[in-house]
């Protein structure tokens, strides 16, 4: 079982590869590796991210197979079953990271935007289940003039703070200084992530 502290710094250190462009992931995608992993798993963070296929996370972080337990729903919205995730592999798999990762330009976040502007309607029942997920946390800024970025930010932001009082498990592990649940942005244009300090 691997610290917060350490597998966040795991992280971190992971994304300068990648921005570097000097990635080893290709170490711990082999044979061997393969085999190491059929017993099970101790993935050493959660990574609940957007499903944009512009943010690929185990390269962004460049992590191998059985590193990291990743969660993508378009948003990263926190819902019951993404609760359920995080319960898994906080309660049964020992992790004690989880990074929800939002990134610049989300199309969903955009969506949510323009809904609330009243541009765009929802397309679908299944659609305005995320955009719905999203508005919680952008609509206080409405009145501000938010840009899509400090929109993309504050979805993050509530995606956290659902998962901090989402769940009697993860609230005690949190509280029990077991687990910590903190915000990250990935930037498209740059590869870099930016953790969030609050």
């Amino acid at each position: 079982m691997i610290a917060a502290a350490d597998a966040l710094e795991s992280l971190r250190e992971g994304n300068r590869r990648f921005v570097a462009g000097e990635s080893n992931i290709k170490e711990s995608l082999g044979q061997a590796r393969r085999a190491e992993l059929v017993g099970g798993q101790s993935p050493f963070a959660v990574i609940l991210a957007c499903s944009d296929s512009r943010v690929p996370v185990e390269l962004v972080f460049d992590q191998g197979l059985g590193d990291l337990f990743v969660i993508r729903v378009a948003g990263n919205v926190v819902s019951p079953s993404q609760i359920g995730s995080v319960e898994f592999a906080a309660a049964q798999l020992g992790t004690r990271l989880v990074v929800v990762l939002g990134h610049s330009n989300c199309g969903a976040v955009d969506a949510t935007l323009k809904e609330l502007a009243r541009e765009q309607e929802s397309r679908s029942p299944n659609l305005r289940a995320i955009v719905e997920r999203i508005k919680p946390a952008i609509e206080p800024l409405m009145g501000s003039g938010v840009t899509l970025q400090e929109a993309v930010a504050a979805n993050v932001r509530h995606s956290v703070r659902r998962l901090h009082r989402g769940s009697e498990i993860l609230e005690q592990l949190i509280t029990d200084g077991e687990l910590q649940v903190i915000g990250a942005e990935y930037s498209i244009e740059t590869g870099k992530v930016r953790f969030f300090n609050d």
